[in-house]
C-alpha cells in the first residue's frame, strides 16, 4: 500500500516520521517556510497513493479531500490522526480502500486508539466489501453494498450463490445457496441480481495486426464480453507473444483497464498442449500458429472462450480457478 502522510504542526511532523519509520511512505510538511501546498498535495495524493493521512485537525482534511471524492470502488482510503498521537480515525474508504486496517496498523505502530465508525464492524458482523476485496473480488454494483449491511444489522439473514466453491465456515448471518434468489452474486457473468462480485481470473490473450488501435483492442474486447455475457471486470491479466511487446496499442489498452501486459516466445506458446485454431499465415508470420489461444492457457488455464476475432484482433479467455474461502 502506497501511504502519503502530511503533518500540520512540527509536533505532528515528528510523529510521522516514528510512524514512517515502521510503515513504508512518504512524509509532507504543511507547515513552515518550505510548507507544500496542501491542496496540491491532496490532488497528487489521491491520484497516486492508496491512502493519505492527515496528521492534525479532522476539518483540515475534510475540506481538502471533499473535492476529489468521488466513488467508494475508487477513492483512496484518507486517514485523520491528531498530532499527538492519542487517536486514528478512518474518514474514507474503511472498507474497500482498506482504511480500517490501516487505521489498526497505525494505531499498532505508535501506540494510538484506533477509532472505527462503521456499523458492520463495531457490531462484528461480515463486512461484505471487505470480505471482497480480500478475495480479490470486483465490485460491479457498490450501491447494492448497503441492501447487504443492512439486512445483517437488522439481524436478518443473507444468501450468497456463487458460481465457484468457496471453503470455509460462511459467517454469521450468511447462508450459501446454490439455486433460488440471493443477496450476494459471485459470477464471471452480468446479472441483475444482488450485490454482484466478479472474481478477477481470467486470462485474455491477444493477437493483433501491428499498428494496431487500442480503441479497435477495447471494441473486440468488449464484442466479445457482451457476447459471452461475461463481466469485462473479470480480466486478470493479457498475455501475447514477445513480438508484441512494444506494440503501442495493445500497451495503451492494458494501461487503461489497468491490467499486466505478458509476453511469450513463439516456441514457448508452441509447446502449448491442447488442440487450438491454427492458421499456416499466422504461422508464416510469427512462428507460431495460434497466439490467442495458446497465450490464453500458457499459465495452466482453462480455456474458457476460443478464438474471437475482429477488426485485425483476436482475442481469446482463458479461466484460472479462483480459490475463494470465508
Amino acid at each position: 500500500m502506497k501511504l502519503r502522510v502530511i503533518a500540520f504542526t512540527r509536533r505532528g511532523a515528528e510523529l510521522g516520521r516514528r510512524l514512517l519509520s515502521v510503515l513504508p511512505g512518504e512524509l509532507a510538511e504543511g507547515f513552515g517556510p518550505g510548507k507544500v501546498d496542501r491542496e496540491a498535495w491532496t490532488a497528487e495524493s489521491f491520484r497516486s497513493a492508496d491512502a493519505l493521512l492527515f496528521i492534525g485537525a479532522a476539518g483540515i482534511a475534510v475540506r481538502s479531500i471533499a473535492p476529489f471524492v468521488a466513488r467508494k470502488t475508487e477513492d483512496p482510503a484518507v486517514l485523520v490522526m491528531d498530532e499527538q498521537g492519542r487517536h486514528v480515525i478512518p474518514v474514507l474508504s474503511g472498507h474497500i480502500g482498506g482504511g480500517n486496517r490501516l487505521a489498526l496498523s497505525i494505531a499498532d505502530a505508535v501506540g494510538a486508539s484506533p477509532v472505527i465508525t462503521t456499523a458492520t464492524d463495531l457490531s462484528g458482523l461480515f463486512a461484505v466489501d471487505v470480505w471482497a476485496v480480500e478475495q480479490g473480488l470486483a465490485i460491479e454494483n457498490p450501491e447494492a453494498i448497503k441492501s447487504v449491511s443492512s439486512k445483517l444489522l437488522r439481524g436478518e439473514r443473507v444468501r450468497l450463490k456463487s458460481e465457484f466453491p468457496v471453503s470455509g465456515a460462511a459467517p454469521e448471518g450468511v447462508d450459501v445457496t446454490e439455486d433460488g434468489p440471493a443477496d450476494i452474486v459471485i459470477s464471471l457473468h452480468s446479472g441483475a441480481e444482488g450485490l454482484r462480485l466478479t472474481p478477477r481470473c481470467l486470462t485474455l490473450g491477444a493477437g493483433c495486426r501491428r499498428g494496431i488501435s487500442a480503441d479497435a483492442v477495447e471494441a473486440a474486447f468488449a464484442a466479445l464480453t457482451s457476447r459471452e455475457g461475461i463481466s469485462p471486470s473479470a480480466a486478470e491479466r493479457v498475455r501475447s507473444i514477445d513480438l508484441k511487446a512494444r506494440e503501442a496499442g495493445l500497451l495503451k489498452f492494458c494501461a487503461l483497464r489497468g491490467l499486466p501486459f505478458e509476453t511469450a516466445s513463439a516456441d514457448a506458446l508452441a509447446a502449448v498442449p491442447g488442440a487450438f485454431s491454427e492458421s499456416a499465415f499466422v504461422a508464416r508470420t510469427v512462428g507460431v500458429g495460434n497466439v490467442c489461444e495458446r497465450a490464453a492457457v500458457l499459465g495452466g488455464e482453462t480455456l474458457l472462450i476460443p478464438k474471437y476475432a475482429q477488426d485485425g484482433v483476436t482475442l481469446a479467455l482463458g479461466l484460472r480457478e479462483p480459490r475463494l474461502t470465508f
